[in-house]
């Protein structure tokens, strides 16, 4: 009988990426260290310190893109991918690797074969050795095999596991075995077990021994617990004493390759045992005793963020400040990529739900930004004089959503945005490239629903408002129609998004106004008050044209997934793909039924074409013309499927226009506005999903593509 889920899961599971997070952010500038470099560089690890300016350049940031939080969010999406069975394969999530992974850019350190343990299984996946032999030790030897990886991208398989950690451990073999074995394999279901136990139970030496009863006793990693636990008991206050102890029996002098799982194992069970399971000493003593620093303090975080609930980061600096709850998880499925901790949580609380055929109902009918638990602010912030911040909601206090305390000066406006793509200041983010689309396009409709405090001394106007990519690359706002807002009054606002002439929209919120307009000789006081955003959202089928646009983020919501993608010789896109199929795409996996279409020109190369739905690399439906002089219309989904073919002589040089359209289980595909095909795909796996341009072994040109709503 399966254990009831707790009735703080959603809270617990938000406190698990939250302290997931912020543990990446705070060790990463510091990555690789050693315990002395980090004393005497650094002193002892008590904040963030990536604003430090006697670190390098790379570390400037406090939200970054990063292997660590792009593997866990992103490899956990296997569940949904395959209709979250428990019963689901390693072979399955080895093929989520390859759909969501852009090789060469994405989410792994790609240190290549026989160095980098990832990369080194992502060449096996793609040269068809299927998990769980892509990581096996007996294939890449057992240095490689049991590196880090498998421990650092698995909180999530204890996370969708609330209560039952043998199901996330096992889990947890699955998906660590694509990559890891051995040890490794050993050291994230002991990471799984843990954090699915801390669901239900507090007392730490107690999820050791859970997770300590599913892996072999005579395993290093079972010793190497052992010991820690002994040299706690031993002396529990000194935790230098016991690194250093760790360091001469389980070092990395004594564990070979770049950053072997065991020594750094060691180090999150240290934190959590001489921390007694308190978030901001377990946070000081995991980074400060150096090795791989992000990577152990976001295990630890998640870990008690589980176990402590949001009361975790409570008692010691704001951590979650500085954060405002942003994430980067650039992939293939570039719709994703700009996301935030109440987000992803929601996607771990309903793949738990569905592994027990359930189904959980997302908070304010599946609104996008709802504000649901305590501190969510989902990456807002508020550009005025007042602040920002989640509080108990107006009508019923039974709820949440974001509150904004505001000062108006006469003929001053304020807004609150949150990201909707790549934001200024993260276009050249070093390390991990950025590779997102935007999640909001024009044609949408943006709703969101509003409230004044009824203690406000004035009406106030408010509005939806974005920001979008301009010339230089500057942002430029535009704004929907306003309502007043009288003092205890509630309003929803609605807006279809214009026509921007394809430049990317980079934030969206709202805007705030004094009701009436004033002169300069207007001496009323400032305007001052509560404003409550209760829920924002959108949906629809996009209406754009993708096109040159000033500057250069016009093409950056393309993630480029193809060998060379360039806007020069005169096309808006050219697209070069050396061996097998590139594509280049944009849109959401929200986008359902809509009809996509371009002019393509091919070049030398063996077939192009025009792909809708695309969830990935492995993942869309496609209209290619080969060099076979045939049309056809796949199914890409695990391998490909052949819909419907037929002859088409086609010649290098030659535009042709091509069109897809897609609705419910029917999909329809014209070429020079002949229809070629109409067929009905009975499989109904493939529901949603943005757009792409291919291009297959060679070159070929595209002008301006074209999303609308079918005819």
């Amino acid at each position: 009988m399966a254990v009831p889920i707790p009735p703080d899961y959603y809270e617990r599971v938000y406190a698990g990426v939250l302290g997931k997070i912020i543990g990446v952010y705070l060790g990463r500038p510091f990555e690789g260290w050693t315990h002395e470099q980090i004393l005497a560089s650094l002193g002892e690890i008590r904040y963030y310190v990536h604003d430090r300016t006697d670190l390098p350049l790379r570390n400037h940031l406090l939200v970054v893109t990063d292997d660590d939080i792009s593997g866990t969010f992103t490899f956990l999406r296997a569940l949904a991918d395959y209709g979250n069975s428990p019963n689901l394969t390693p072979a399955q999530i080895g093929q989520t690797w390859l759909n969501y992974i852009i090789e060469n850019r994405t989410i792994l350190w790609w240190g290549g074969l026989g160095n980098s343990t990832e990369h080194t299984a992502y060449l096996r996946l793609k040269h068809g050795i299927p998990a769980p032999r892509s990581g096996s030790m007996a294939l890449n030897g057992q240095v490689v095999a049991e590196q880090i990886g498998a421990q650092i991208f698995i909180d999530g398989w204890g996370m969708v596991c609330p209560g039952n950690p043998s199901l996330a451990a096992d889990l947890a073999r699955r998906a660590a075995s694509v990559s890891h074995d051995g040890e490794a394999i050993y050291g994230a279901q002991v990471i799984a077990a843990m954090v699915a136990q801390a669901f239900v139970e507090f007392d730490l030496n107690k999820l050791l021994d859970t997770a300590l009863e599913l892996i072999p006793a005579d395993s290093i990693t079972a010793r190497l617990i052992a010991d820690i636990r002994a040299w706690h008991a031993a002396t529990p206050r000194d935790w230098y004493a016991a690194r250093a102890k760790l360091a001469e029996k389980y070092g990395y002098d004594k564990y070979g390759g770049n950053c072997h799982i065991i020594p750094n194992h060691g180090l999150i069970i240290l934190a959590l045992l001489y921390s007694d399971g308190d978030f901001s000493l377990a946070q000081t003593i995991v980074n400060t005793c150096g090795w791989d620093t992000d990577c152990n303090a976001a295990n630890v975080g998640c870990i008690l963020g589980v176990r402590n609930g949001l009361a975790a980061f409570d008692g010691g600096p704001d951590w979650r400040g500085p954060v405002a709850d942003r994430l980067y998880l650039p992939t293939a499925d570039g719709g994703r990529a700009i996301s935030d901790a109440l987000r992803e949580a929601g996607f771990i609380v309903a793949s738990a739900y569905a592994l027990r055929g359930e189904k959980w109902a997302y908070p304010k009918a599946g609104a996008r930004f709802h504000f649901s638990l305590p501190g969510a602010v989902q990456g807002f912030r508020f550009d005025g004089t007042g602040t920002l911040e989640n509080a108990p909601h107006l009508l019923d206090s039974n709820q949440r959503a974001l509150e904004l305390r505001y000062k108006l000066e006469p003929g001053q406006s304020a807004s609150a945005l949150t990201p909707a793509f790549i934001p200024p200041e993260a276009i050249n983010m070093p390390g991990y490239e950025l590779l997102a689309s935007p999640t909001l396009y024009p044609g949408q409709v943006i709703r969101a629903r509003v409230g004044a405090g009824a203690g406000n001394g004035k009406s106030v106007r408010v509005g939806l408002a974005l920001q979008h990519y301009g010339k230089d690359d500057l942002t430029v706002a535009s704004f929907g129609a306003e309502k007043v807002l009288s003092p205890g009054t509630w309003e929803l606002l609605e807006w279809r998004v214009p026509n921007l002439g394809g430049a990317p929209i980079t934030s969206i919120g709202i805007s705030i106004s004094e009701a009436a307009p004033v002169s300069v000789q207007d001496t009323e006081p400032a305007a001052e008050g509560i404003l409550q955003l209760d829920w924002l959202t959108w949906d629809g089928a996009p209406d754009v044209s993708f096109q040159r646009a000033p500057g250069h983020m016009w093409k950056r919501q393309w993630v480029n997934a193809a060998d060379v993608f360039t806007d020069e010789f005169g096309e808006a896109f050219r697209i070069i793909q050396n061996f097998g199929r590139g594509l280049v795409m944009t849109g959401t996996r929200e986008w359902m039924d809509y009809s996509v279409q371009t002019v393509m020109t091919p070049h030398l190369l063996d077939a192009f074409g025009l792909a809708a739905r695309v969830d990935g690399l492995e993942r869309y439906y496609a209209l290619l013309l080969t060099g076979k002089n045939s049309a056809r219309l796949v199914r890409r989904l695990d391998g490909e499927t052949i819909l419907a073919e037929k002859p088409f002589e086609w010649q290098f040089g030659q535009p042709y226009a091509l069109r897809l359209d897609v609705q419910g289980n029917k999909i329809s595909a014209w070429v020079d506005g002949v229809l070629l095909f109409s067929v009905e795909d009975d499989s109904c796996l493939l529901t949603g999903g943005g757009i792409a341009l291919v291009s297959e072994a060679g070159r070929v040109g595209a002008g301006q593509v074209r999303v609308g709503l079918l005819p």
